[in-house]
């Protein structure tokens, strides 16, 4: 079978490997959609501390069970699947508190397991183990249901920020997650919605397809200023930073209405992740920052369950469609920013 194997930065090879077997308490599945993202990009870049080359990469994974291993029950061959990618232990104390997305002892399926982008995969004991392996439901595709995760971590980002009926919401990036905030905004019951982006045509293409209530250059305007003035000069209630830029979380500091919520949604490079940020501004407008990190077995589940619904619709947003052979070209493609959303299809 082929597989897409990450040796360095700068260094991922198609090669041949041998069709792995399901093992006690694992599944063997046949990968019908792989969604790509722009961490695999920054893995293509840089690498990763938690991948130890070489590794098959790939964790937005959606597929058909092919073989259950000893032990295994409530699947069969034939079932179609979506796989969580970040795999909380279930045990610590943070688990035993519902907080899986914060586990210290998480583990990620393409950075520590073998992922996706390959023909054949198996799904570790371990996702079995905290029921990380969900049901996709009739009338949904394996790439819908790949975009799964990634919604998942919208869903627990908009979540942590309170995002709900009668909001202002202004979104901070307009890539693919910028996308998914703006539908699960609409989801949540969000008034207005505003999308902001530095590259005009990435904002173009964006606002084209979720049709946010104002799409904000920041190339061409001081997006403060327009998010004040488009809410009276009270700010929006909540600000989601879904892109990885410090400037973009000191810019939401200072458009949140009082009692409002920002999102750091996007981490921040490891090699500069320390911001400007005016505590009097936190304390006398009693605002709340919030982290959030992934997604949890559960906000999985869900997730498949608002694309079911067409309450969050992702069909349109995969804009392109490629084989296992052109997993190089899929991440150049999210590098340069010319998809919302790119699939591979082994």
């Amino acid at each position: 079978m082929k597989v897409a194997r990450f040796y360095a930065p700068g260094d991922i090879r198609i090669e041949e490997a041998p069709e792995p077997e399901a093992g006690p308490g694992e599944l063997k599945l046949r990968v019908r959609n792989c969604s790509t993202c722009g961490t695999d990009a920054k893995i293509m870049r840089h690498g990763h501390h938690h991948i130890a080359p070489p590794r098959v990469i790939g964790h937005e994974i959606a597929g058909e069970v092919v073989e259950a291993g000893a032990d295994v029950t409530g699947w069969a061959a034939g079932d179609r699947v979506q796989v969580i990618a970040a795999i909380p232990c279930g045990s610590c104390p943070d688990c035993r508190r519902g907080w899986q997305t914060i586990c210290p002892n998480q583990e990620s399926m393409g950075y520590h397991y073998n992922g996706g982008f390959a023909e054949y995969m198996v799904v570790p004991a371990k996702v079995l183990g905290v029921n990380g392996v969900n049901r996709i439901p009739d009338g949904v595709g394996f790439d819908e249901a790949s975009v799964a995760e990634p919604l998942a971590c919208v869903l627990n980002g908009q979540e942590l920020a309170g995002v709900g009926t009668g909001d202002t919401v202004v979104i901070m990036g307009a890539g693919p997650i910028g996308c998914l905030h703006v539908r699960m905004a609409r989801a949540n019951g969000a008034e207005r919605v505003i999308l902001v982006e530095l590259n005009r045509q990435r904002l173009d293409k964006a606002a084209e397809a979720v049709h946010p209530d104002v799409a904000i250059c920041g190339n061409d305007t001081d997006v403060v200023d327009e998010v004040r003035k488009l809410t009276d000069g009270r700010g929006a209630d909540v600000v989601i930073t879904a892109a990885a830029s410090g400037a973009a979380q000191e810019d939401a500091l200072q458009m949140v209405a009082r009692r409002g919520r920002v999102s750091f949604f996007g981490g921040l490079p490891k090699d500069d992740p320390i911001i400007s940020c005016d505590s009097n501004l936190v304390h006398y407008r009693e605002l709340t920052i919030v982290g959030a990190n992934g997604s949890s077995p559960d906000h999985n589940r869900r997730a498949l369950e608002l694309i079911a619904s067409g309450a969050v619709p992702v069909a349109d947003l995969i804009t392109h469609r490629m084989p296992l052979d052109d997993v190089l070209t899929a991440i150049d493609t999210v590098i340069a920013g010319e998809a919302i959303k790119v699939t591979i299809q082994p």
